[in-house]
Formats: structure tokens, sequence, C-alpha cells
């Protein structure tokens, strides 16, 4: 996790370097936010159904009891549909997280206000969405009943 957190600042430092100071500031360094019209509740389920969408996904893929020959080849084509979907519903709303790394690295370049307002729901949402998945595949799909 915490390398994952220095690429994404790293990533996100060298964008800033490719863009220019100007167009960096009027995007908003890709910095992640609550769109306006919507709640911090909206920007919360939005990030908590994407992440459950996209773990899931993976976890289904990638499930080793699948019987389905060479579906681990296949793996990357449901995941990547789920990230596109993932990003056609929730970018209006959030711009679509679904990765604390990604968001922190995004509001640690920009450094100003409205890449930190909103940022907890950026760690929040996407570690609620995956334990969910986990436990939806895990307890619902596998059918593994809970030790008593």
């Amino acid at each position: 996790m915490v390398m994952q957190c220095l690429g994404a600042i790293c990533g996100a430092g060298v964008v800033k370097g490719f863009e220019g100071k100007q167009q960096f500031q009027l995007l908003g360094g890709g910095a992640n936010s609550v769109a306006g019209g919507y709640t911090k509740g909206d920007g919360l389920g939005a990030e908590i159904v994407g992440t459950f969408v996209l773990v899931y996904t993976v976890f289904s893929a990638t499930d080793a009891k699948r019987s389905a020959r060479d579906s681990h080849i296949l793996a990357p084509l449901p995941i990547g549909f789920a990230v596109f979907l993932v990003h056609l519903a929730t970018i209006p709303i959030t711009g679509t997280g679904i990765n604390p790394a990604r968001s922190l690295g995004a509001a640690i370049v920009f450094n100003q206000d409205k890449g930190w307002d909103d940022h907890w729901i950026f760690w929040v949402g996407p570690f609620i969405g995956a334990a969910l998945a986990a436990l939806y595949h895990t307890v619902v799909i596998r059918a593994i009943p809970f030790k008593k």
C-alpha cells in the first residue's frame, strides 16, 4: 500500500510537470471531489458501489475454483469492462476514485482545499466496498458458512 501511494504521488507529479501550472490548476490537479449537486453521502455511496463492482469482478474473474478452461487468460476482459462501467457511472459524481492511492497522489500534488475537502470519502468508500465484495464473494457466492 505504501509503494502504491508513493507511485501515485510520483505519477501525479509527472502529470503536473507535463501539463504546466495553469492547465494543472484549471483541471484541479486530477484531485477527486464530490461534484456540485451531490451530497457527501451520494459520493460515499458511489465510491462504495463502484469499488464493490470492481473488486467483486476481480474476485470472480480470478477465482481458482472456476471451471472454465483457461479462464485466467480472459480475466482482464471482465475486469477492464468493470473499470469502464464504474467510470461511466461515477465520473459525474466523484471523478471516480475507487483506489485510495490514486486519490491521495493527486490530492498531495494539487494540495488545495478542493483536493482535501472530501478526501475521506476516497478512503472510506473503497475500503467498505472492497470489504463487502470480499464478504459477498466468500460467504454468498462460494457458500462458505460462518464458523460458530
